[in-house]
């Protein structure tokens, strides 16, 4: 049985549970399969000696999550080749491309927990009352270790996007 975490995060002001642990810079990334489309998988490994900058929103469809993916998709081209956007949610993965397709967002990656929801178990933002993952954010290295994390406390507060965007860039440079 996961872990459960509550008194960490509300939706509109209303306490909600969340499962899985609390991840901290220096865990190991875990792994997870997400749907790329409705046959084909990935994993982490994937995404293998690549810096991830991975951005989890409850639905596309809503407006943060619109603003939160638009954001970090602008941000994608200076990133470098050694970095990869992923947005994750549990939206169905014919709902992403649609989404993708009518906003132009095509530097991401658009990622689906629908099936197992194990990203949201193994990264702790599954929110138990909805199904859905919680708004975070969370950076990985090439090593697949996390390298900053931000757990958002209200479902329809926007994350730092300037924290998430140099901590990813410090991590190129000192790649290069």
């Amino acid at each position: 049985m996961a872990q459960e975490r509550t008194g960490v995060a509300t939706f509109k002001g209303n306490p909600i549970t969340l499962i899985g642990p609390e991840l901290k810079p220096g865990d190991k990334a875990p792994d997870f399969t997400l749907n790329k489309d409705l046959l084909t998988e990935v994993t982490l490994a994937d995404f293998a000696g690549k810096i991830k900058l991975i951005s989890v929103v409850p639905s596309l469809d809503t407006g943060v999550c619109d603003a939160q993916t638009r954001r970090f998709n602008e941000e994608a081209a200076n990133l470098g080749d050694n970095v990869v956007v992923l947005t994750v949610s549990v939206d169905l993965p014919f709902a992403q491309s649609r989404w993708c397709g009518a906003t132009g967002v095509d530097k991401v990656v658009t990622l689906s927990d629908y099936k197992t929801r194990s990203f949201g178990t193994a990264y702790g933002v599954l929110i138990k009352e909805l199904q859905l993952d919680m708004r975070a954010i969370f950076v990985v290295d090439a090593d697949d270790t996390i390298r900053y994390v931000e757990y958002l406390q209200e479902m329809t507060e926007h994350p730092n996007y300037e924290a998430a965007i140099d901590a990813v860039k410090k991590l190129a440079n000192s790649a290069s």
